[in-house]
This record gives C-alpha cells, structure tokens and sequence, in this order.
C-alpha cells in the first residue's frame, strides 16, 4: 500500500506508461496549475544557483509577514511543512518535556510518525464519521486535562477536508498553556476567502504549519513556512541544517505570496470545480462522497458496488492510466476509502464515467469530446503556417478523413467572398480547397482589415461589425472570442479532424492577455499544437526554445512537436540540434520540410508580395506588368493566375523611376482608397502612371477603379478626414464611399472580348460615370454594370476580384498586350488550378513530417 500520493513513476510502471500520461488524482495540487509567472521567475534568478541561498530568507520571509498580516520574526522558512512536521516533536520535547503526542483518527498519516520518532507515546482523537469527522474540542479538552500533550490538528484535515473554527483551537490552546498544539494549514489557502488564519492571533503554546507547494502547484520545488513564538524559532534554527531553502524556492514563494490575484481566482475556481465534482461523484450509487472544503474529497465504497477495496478500485483505475489514493493507511478508516484530487474540468469528466462504469458495471458513455484537432503556431508571422495547414489538410482528407480548417481570427486584407456573401480570409479559402470543400465564413470567423496604422475594419462571421482602433477592438475581443468559439464548435460537429492555424506567435507578450487565436483557442479546441520555425531565417532553434520559455505551463503542455519549415540542405545534419532541443523542452522536432520554390499557393497576406518574394525572373517572358505596391493593398492573389503564363512577368512597383515602360500596369485594390491615392501622388506616381496613359493598358481592381476616376468622396469618414481628394482623372467617373458594403460572388462577360469572367465584389460605396464617353466593359449576369473604360479599352478598370483566374480571358488580356506591342497572339490556355499544387505540397510535407506520431497524437 502506498504511504503517500503523487508517486508518477511508480504509477507509470504500474499502468506500462509515461509519467506523464498519467492523470494522478492522488496528489492534491491547485487545479488551476502554477501561476503564468512561474517559469520566468525560475529563468530570472537561475542564474544565482552559483551563489549559497539566503540563510535568512529575508525576501520570502517579507513577502509572507505582508500575505499573512505577521511579522516577518514569527516565520521559519522550510524545505516543505513536511521538514517541519518531523523536526516539531523533537523541538517541543526539549523545549516543554513532553512525553504524549495526541493525533486525529483519520488524520494525516505522518502526524503519528513524526511523534514516534520523535519518541512519544500517541494517543487518538477520534474524529466520528457520524459527525462529520468534525473535531471534538470538548473531547480533546479532557484528554488534555488528564496531563499535558503534543496536538496535531490538520485545518483542513487530511484525508476528510474538514475544518474547525480558528478561535476554538486558540481558546483551547490558551487553556492548556503547558501544552502544545501543531496546526496544519497546509490546504488553509483554499478556505473561502476572508477566513479566519490560525498564523493571525496564534498563542505562544501553538506553531501553524503553512505550505506554498500544493496552493501554487509547486510541489517538486518543496517549500513551506512554520511560525511560531521566538523560543521554538530558536530551537528550530538551531538544530537544523543550514540553507534548508534553495534560491528558486524562496524566489518563487516571494512571488507567490504577492500574487493576491491567483490566490483569489484559485479559491473560487476551486470551489466550484470541488463542488461539481462532488455532485458528479454523488451520482454514482455505490459510493459515498464526504463534502469538504479543501481541493479534494474523501469517498468511501458502499457494499454491494462489486469492488472490496480503494486498492482494488485504484488498480483498474490505473489500468485506464488514472491514479487515485487509497485510505486503509489512515488510522479510522477501513480499506473502503479513497481519496480524490479536485482538477480541472476535462479530468474531473475522465475520471467520473470511469468510475461509474467499474462500480455501476455499465458501459462506460462515449464522452462528448471535442473533434481531434492539430493546431499549426509559429515562432512568427510568414513562417509557413497557412501552407502546412494547408498541406496537413490535404494529406488528412487523403487517409478518408472529414477534415476541415479554421483560424478564429485573421487579419489580412487578401479577403474572399462566399456564396452566402460573407467575406472571409483567403487562407482559409486555399485550405477548404484542399479539403475539397466551399469556403464557409465560420472557417475564418473574425477577420480584421487594416485600414491605418492603428485602425481595423472587424468583420465577424463574414459581415462587418465597425472600424476600430486597437483599444476598442480589445474591448470588443469577448465578444469576437465568443463568436469564433461558436463557429469552431458548429463547424468542427460536422467533421472527423479539425485543423487550426494560429496567428503570428503564441508568444507575444503584449497580446497573450487576451489572445482569442492561439494558445486560448487551442485550448478551447483540445488542438495537439505544432509549433513552427522558419530556419531559412536562422535562429529557429533559439526560436523555439525562447517561445516556449515565454509560454505558461499549460500552454507548452499542448505543444506536442516542432516543425522546422522551409530547410535547404540535408536534413540528416540537424540531428544533434533536434536532439538538444528535445531533451531541453521534453517536445520532439516531428518535422523538417523542405524549402519549397514556386508552390503555386496564394500566399497568406501581403508579406510576401511586400519582400518581393512573389516576383519570378523576367527570363523569356516577353510581356511586362507592372503592379503598384500600394500601401494598403489588398487582394494581391488576384495576379497569382500570371504565374501560369510563360509570356507573362509580373512585377510591383513603388516608385517613379521603378515603373519605366511597362505593357501594362494594374492599380490593385486597396483597403484605404484615400490614403493610397496621397501615396501615389506623394511618391510621383500618380503623375507617372497618367503620363503613361496612352502608351500601355492601364487596369485598375475594386480600389484601383475608384483611383482611375476623377475623385473619391468620404463624406462618412470612413477613410480619412478628408471630405473628397481627386483621383487619377483616367475615366470620367466619380466614388461616394458609403457606410454599407457589397459582399457578392459574381459570374459575369467582359463586353469587349465577350469571355465569362468569374470572382467576388468586396468594396464600399459607389462608382458612377460622369459622361457618356464611357464604355460597359464587365457586366453581371443581373446586368448590373462593375465596370467601365475608355472606348479604346487602354484604361479601364472593375469591381470585380479574381477576373484574371479565367483561363482563357486571361489568355485574351496578354494576346491583346502581345499584338499592341507587334507580337503573334499565342494559342491554348495554361488552366490555373491550386489542386494540383496542393497535392505537390502534400507530398513533400508528408514526406517531410512523422505522419505516424502525428496520427497518434491525433488519435485517428
């Protein structure tokens, strides 16, 4: 029989698994885990190991006279109470030659040890079941009365969690001055808030037990306080061994005992976890729960439920790799009783079906778990995580699975329309393609447009929700957070495997307080995290470990693997590094993908476009297209389909002397018309582009049509303070921006030409001609005209995102550019379809990946 709880490895090799993998409710630590600070704490005094500890454990010993109301005089550091609760009976014999020790029945086995080494005889205060194992100081009065004693009183006891009233044990105490009394308020902390503390108005007669491991879950660090009146300090000092508190101990405790916040959110978390266990318990029939006030609960097996014993029942709970703690050890109570830990939710719901179903012997119910879910993070922004969600996607639906992607908050201005009209990033839209599904808004349920440098358009569930600045979208986040956590669960109900893509970095310290995207939404999801490393930028390693440094406990136990993207080289070379950060971390490096050139994947958003990277060589191609790099571009995927033509080089522009003589240039979209307008007449470009017109086809997208014109109204301010600013002055026509949005997929006939052309309207306001000379040069099915040119079609411009994905209008653009420029029009079509590309992709991450681990791990 097991002496204490806790025992992992022992555990471990009962149950033929990892420590690890064990949920242990035989130990009695704070459900919530360690505080968020834990780890940099460690990190910032670590290196002080090369220095002896405070022998005074001044820091610590302040922190605790400020928690605790006491002077910083009346406590004893320790290396955990236990330190103390064997030293207290030697101390109290030399000092009051004691010859008794008085210990309750049940009661914290070691009470009764400590005593007997100590050389005392033991007597039992028996705590009656029938009373509810409450203390009977009248009882324990006459016991004293008959000659002076060593008390033991655990507040709460342990195993029962019952407590007494502070006052009754100082009145007792008072009473009996030639005794000694050891209160043990190892679980004291997790009373209700504002309870009366043995330590506050403690007799000289009495020492109170404190211990900072289980309240802050710090169990392996082994610390506690003892305070007591300056003659047993003196004893206690005197008699034991010197630095008995190591420096990250007493560096996490001074921090502990300041953090008044988690103390607070402990104790009602607690509460309300203890008590729905504790009704989940009461409902399987052959047991008896024991209600107490502590973070666990003493249960004791009725006849009749099949099982003899705790130790019987604690072996076929072990067998399903959960540990609980048998009682027979406990003086007053029989081999009936077990004890629980209060843990979180999710454990709490693993252990009761469990339960019910060895002692009610019905079929265990299949818990409602949330869908297996693999959630792709990053050291980084552009580290590679929309494509590898992309490629995990594909290789998921590749095994027969029903697998879907989803990111709760994007923030692009590369959006996309759905046919219900909701507007929604492109990311996801790559990732259902490779899912082989119709993009859905809940995919991508908040999606953030930035219009400056500290605003945002937020769009929730595909439609528009305001224009905010960074502290009003913060005070909005609960409200998003709630919707994307809607989406996930509506969505990922209708699927086998979930596949979630984080933003940036889960360790951003400025936003992990309220991150609705990373580590909260992996959490909320269950989603296995693999976290990402761009090496081709060098420092992936330090990355790596760094993020994980800057991550909480419960954080890093979601991460399951690294990946290191975008490797050029043999990887068979990085196996010491892989190993190192293994060892250092306890989380495998599952994958190292290769650099993949030309994917032929959109990209995410404008980063890459902004480095230039979605520029090819110029080579043999014969046609030149210039593309603005406005600031505030938008919708850049809509050049991607060039990328198919051998003809065809593409390339941005930023500057004047950047534009020369192209065969055409586009003005793509741009999620802030107004401001991008003043960039290009700032730059010089808007002159340079008009002195153009004339000599190359000048097409302008959404935004770009708008700056084609003569000017652009705001009289909402919905883009700047200016009220109207003039356009390029290309076309006759006139934009009004208006408070509403057009969100609509759209089939539609480029009139000249005469081809289908399909994509999606994103835009606000309105474009109207402001003179007959104008021609219809892209009309919707509805007959609704998006856009307009001059009847030499050399400038024109279109509502419509996506037009050049048609294969053969496409085809049709460059010929005309080809003949205006002396060229024979070139025949066939170069289809652009992603599919293809993303079974490319698929193939080289899977071969990249330990798909194996990565099956497992999911659980599929």
């Amino acid at each position: 029989m097991m002496h204490h709880g806790g025992n992992l490895t022992k555990y471990a090799l009962l149950a033929g698994c990892a420590p690890e993998d064990i949920l242990d409710f035989s130990a009695n630590m704070n459900p919530l885990g360690p505080p968020a600070w834990l780890r940099d704490e460690v990190s910032r005094v670590l290196g002080s190991v090369v220095h002896y500890p405070d022998p005074d454990n001044a820091e610590l010993l302040g922190a605790a006279a400020q928690y605790y109301g006491v002077p910083a005089d009346n406590f004893v550091a320790c290396n955990g109470t236990s330190e103390m609760l064997f030293a207290m009976p030697r101390v109290v014999k030399a000092l009051y030659g004691l010859k008794r020790a008085i210990v309750p029945s049940p009661g914290y086995v070691d009470y009764k040890r400590a005593a007997q080494l100590a050389g005392l005889q033991t007597e039992t205060l028996t705590l009656h079941e029938v009373h509810g194992f409450r203390v009977d100081f009248d009882a324990l009065d006459s016991m004293l009365a008959e000659g002076p004693a060593l008390v033991f009183l655990g507040r709460p006891n342990n195993p029962t969690g019952v407590s007494f009233p502070a006052e009754d044990a100082r009145k007792l105490a008072r009473g009996h001055t030639d005794s000694f009394f050891v209160v043990d308020e190892a679980f004291a902390d997790f009373l209700e808030a504002g309870s009366d503390r043995m330590v506050q108005q403690r007799p000289a007669n009495m020492v109170v037990l404190l211990s900072l491991t289980k309240f802050y879950a710090v169990a392996g660090l082994r610390l506690g306080l003892a305070a007591a009146a300056s003659d047993v300090l003196a004893e206690l000092r005197r008699t034991s061994a010197p630095w008995g508190v190591n420096s990250i101990a007493q560096a996490v405790g001074a921090r502990a005992l300041h953090d008044t916040d988690y103390a607070e959110r402990s104790r009602l978390e607690c509460t309300r976890l203890r008590t729905d266990l504790c009704h989940g318990l009461g409902q399987i029939s052959e047991l008896r729960v024991y209600p107490g006030e502590a973070n666990y609960l003493l249960c004791r097996l009725e006849k009749g439920s099949g099982i003899t014993s705790g130790a019987e029942l604690f072996d076929k709970l072990i067998a399903q790799r959960i540990a609980i703690r048998p009682c027979s050890n406990y003086d007053g109570l029989d081999d009936r009783y077990f004890r629980v830990a209060v843990r979180n939710e999710d454990d709490n719901a693993r252990l009761l079906p469990a339960l019910a179903q060895i002692l009610e012997h019905k079929k265990q119910p299949r818990r409602q778990r949330k869908t297996p879910a693999i959630m792709f993070q990053a050291t980084s922004s552009d580290a590679g995580k929309s494509l590898l969600a992309a490629a995990m996607c594909r290789i998921l639906l590749r095994q027969g699975l029903r697998v879907a992607p989803f990111k709760a908050q994007n923030m692009s201005l590369n959006s996309f329309v759905t046919l219900d009209g909701g507007e929604m990033g492109r990311a996801q839209v790559t990732q259902a393609a490779a899912c082989r599904l119709e993009p859905d808004v809940r995919m991508n349920p908040v999606l953030l447009k930035p219009s400056s440098d500290t605003g945002s358009q937020v769009i929730v569930m595909g439609k528009p929700v305001g224009t905010m600045r960074v502290g009003a979208y913060i005070e909005y986040k609960r409200e998003a957070a709630r919707a994307a956590r809607a989406a996930y669960d509506d969505l990922a109900g209708e699927f086998d495997v979930m596949v979630l893509e984080g933003a940036g970095s889960p360790a951003e310290i400025n936003l992990k307080a309220h991150d609705i995207v990373n580590m909260g939404m992996a959490a909320y999801a269950r989603a296995n995290v693999l976290l990402i490393a761009d090496i081709d930028r060098g420092g992936s390693y330090a990355s790596l470990i760094g993020t994980m440094e800057c991550l909480e406990e419960r954080e890093r136990a979601l991460v399951k693997g690294y990946v290191l993207n975008k490797f050029r080289g043999d990887a068979s070379l990085l196996a010491p590094a892989n190993e190192m950060i293994a060892y250092r971390t306890n989380v495998p490096v599952l994958g190292v993908v290769p650099f993949v050139h030309d994917h032929g994947l959109p990209e995410e958003d404008s980063v890459a476009f902004k480095a230039g990277r979605l520029v090819r060589e110029r080579g043999t191609a014969e046609l030149d297209i210039a593309v603005i790099d406005l600031r505030h571009i938008s919708n850049f995927t809509d050049f991607d389909a060039f990328a198919r033509e051998p003809d065809a080089h593409v390339r941005q522009v930023c500057k004047p002397e950047e534009l020369g003589r192209p065969d055409a240039i586009i003005l793509p979209g741009s999620k802030n018309t107004i401001g991008d307008m003043r960039f290009l007449r700032e730059t010089g470009l808007a002159a340079a582009i008009a002195e153009l017109a004339g000599t190359c086809e000048i097409v302008g997208i959404c935004g770009g049509l708008q700056m084609l014109g003569r000017s652009v109204a705001d009289p909402l301010g919905l883009e700047s303070s200016d009220a109207e600013t003039p356009g390029l002055g290309l076309l006759p026509l006139q934009t009004t921006l208006a408070e509403s949005k057009t969100l609509t997929r759209a089939a539609c006939v480029h009139t000249p030409s005469g081809l289908s052309v399909y994509g999606y309207e994103i835009h606000h306001g309105t474009t109207t001609p402001l003179s007959d000379g104008l021609q219809s040069c892209v009309v919707r099915e509805d007959g609704k005209v998006i856009g307009h040119g001059l009847p030499s079609q050399r400038v024109w411009g279109t509502y419509l995102h996506g037009l050049f994905d048609a294969d053969g209008f496409r085809r049709a653009f460059l010929n005309t550019l080809r003949v205006s420029k002396g060229l024979e029009p070139l025949n066939g079509e170069n289809p652009y379809d992603i599919q293809p590309a993303l079974d490319r992709l698929a193939d080289v991450v899977e071969a990249g990946m330990d798909m194996e681990r990565v099956y497992e791990i999911l659980g599929v």
